[in-house]
This record gives structure tokens, sequence and C-alpha cells, in this order.
């Protein structure tokens, strides 16, 4: 047995970064909140490992697991406002050529979108999903996806200018 969490350490380990980071970027910025499910989705790992069938790439399984688990919370409301005609999209925040300075300012920007618009907007532009994807996980329509993309970026622009 304590081979078997030796081993579940060191895939934490391994996929810990990828994992927290698409979390972080769909809740907002929340840190404390992202460690949270972050943890939450490695236990949630840890329970079902026994099931997993190796369809998959073990790392791709992993992070549609927090992936999942921080979309759940979204869902769950959490606090916040989850109307189905919110903006439903995500700023880019992966290999884009900014300053330090301005991808702070974006971060900022897309922290600021409503829930589900940040979800929608970090899966596109940020973790690749397609519109096809994103629909299913979300329970929406493929041309609301898109609607949503295109809304956010709006807002991130928007908010962008602002702080210019």
């Amino acid at each position: 047995m304590s081979g078997d969490i030796r081993a579940f350490e060191l895939l934490y380990r391994k996929h810990v970064g990828r994992v927290h980071g698409a979390i972080l970027r769909i809740v907002g910025m929340n840190h404390a909140r992202a460690e949270e499910l972050t943890q939450d989705a490695f236990v949630r790992a840890w329970q079902k490992l026994g099931g997993f069938r190796f369809e998959s790439a073990f790392s791709t399984w992993l992070y549609r697991l927090g992936v999942n688990v921080a979309l759940m919370d979204l869902r769950g409301g959490n606090g916040e406002q989850n109307v189905e005609d919110e903006v439903l999209e995500l700023a880019a925040g992966g290999d884009v050529p900014f300053c330090a300075g301005e991808r702070a300012d974006l971060e900022q920007a897309v922290a600021k979108l409503p829930p589900r618009a940040r979800a929608v907007l970090v899966l596109h532009d940020v973790e690749g999903w397609k519109h096809e994807e994103i629909a299913n996980e979300l329970g929406m329509a493929v041309g609301s996806s898109k609607a949503q993309l295109h809304r956010a970026r709006g807002l991130v622009r928007k908010l962008l200018g602002a702080a210019a």
C-alpha cells in the first residue's frame, strides 16, 4: 500500500501544475479556491483510480477530472449568480507574448467576467476545447457557446481598454 501512495505522490507532483492552472483560471484567479478544488480533484482521482480504463492518457483523464471539479463548483453557484444567459467565455492566458504587467491586467479582466463566461473563455481560448465539448460539458447549445465566447472577448477588450 505504501508503494501505491508513493506512486500517486509522483503522479501528483508531475501533474499538479497543469491541473491547478486550469482550475485557477476557471475560478477567476481565486488562489485559495483553486488550491481547495485542486486538492478535491486529486482526492477524487485517488478514489477513482481503480476505475481508470486506459482509454485515454492518464494525464488527460486527470486534467479532465480537475476541470470537471471546477465546473461543478461553478454550477453549484458558490455564492455567485449562475444564470443561463451569462457570458460564457475566458481570455487567453497561455503562450501569449505579453509582458508581465499586461498578463496581470488580462488575468484580472478575465477574473471579472461572470463565472460561466469565464469558463467558456478559458476552456476555448486557453485550454483549446472545441465548442461542441464546451456545450456538452456546460449543458448549452453550441451556438450559445460561440455567442458567449464572442461576448466574453468583447467584455475583456472593454475591461482592458478601461485599464489603459
